[in-house]
């Protein structure tokens, strides 16, 4: 536990995200769901605890509305969001203007990012698509590329897929399992929620180069 002043309490931390506006258009071909906040706030938590946000840079790999890299903002952390869609980076410009948190988005496909990082946090596209199968390797992938200390959510399912992306370097757990519930806002959704078997992981690099 940080020996620091904490800058939001949990529930606090949880509140505020929950107020953030929501994308309005979500585009089914890059997977745009909503995370909830109180999962969000979950991760973000565990991760301010473990000393990988206060004062840390801080990437969020697919920011949508901005949810993990604000979060991070209000515990402290230098944070950075990063999505291909325009509208989102808009709606997660506001939200952290709205929240009064300083955080750098950029519009950008994450295969271009380069930057060192201390810690990312993201919520993937699952590649459920047709269109954007095997998504989550790209951004797990890049996650790798730049941070020591990642942490993500995917579906319970992938779990195995997952361990062989990271491989030995990385040592993986599970912090939490749960439903992912994704609402009905795309056109070809027949029921009004589903969900989803997910999973909260922790990667942490484990072997030097």
């Amino acid at each position: 536990m940080p020996l620091h002043i904490k800058l939001v309490r949990k529930k606090e931390l949880e509140i505020m995200l929950e107020s953030l506006e929501k994308i309005k258009n979500p585009k089914a071909e890059i997977e745009q769901y909503e995370t909830p906040s109180t999962i969000a706030a979950y991760m973000l938590w565990h991760a301010y605890q473990n000393g990988d946000i206060y004062g840390r840079k801080v990437i969020d790999l697919g920011c949508g509305n901005g949810i993990f890299a604000i979060g991070a903002a209000l515990l402290g952390g230098d944070a950075t969001g990063i999505d291909i869609d325009e509208e989102a980076i808009k709606i997660a410009e506001n939200n952290a203007k709205r929240m009064g948190v300083n955080v750098r988005f950029l519009k950008m496909d994450i295969s271009s990012f380069n930057e060192y990082a201390d810690t990312v946090l993201m919520n993937p596209p699952f590649g459920a698509q047709y269109s954007n199968r095997k998504a989550d390797r790209k951004f797990i992938e890049k996650a790798m590329e730049i941070a020591p200390s990642v942490y993500l959510i995917e579906q319970e399912v992938n779990f195995e897929f997952i361990k062989k992306i990271f491989g030995e370097k990385f040592s993986l757990r599970i912090l939490m399992k749960f439903n992912l519930p994704m609402k009905a806002r795309m056109k070809f959704h027949r029921k009004r929620v589903v969900n989803v078997p997910s999973i909260m992981l922790h990667a942490m690099l484990s072997i030097s180069e």
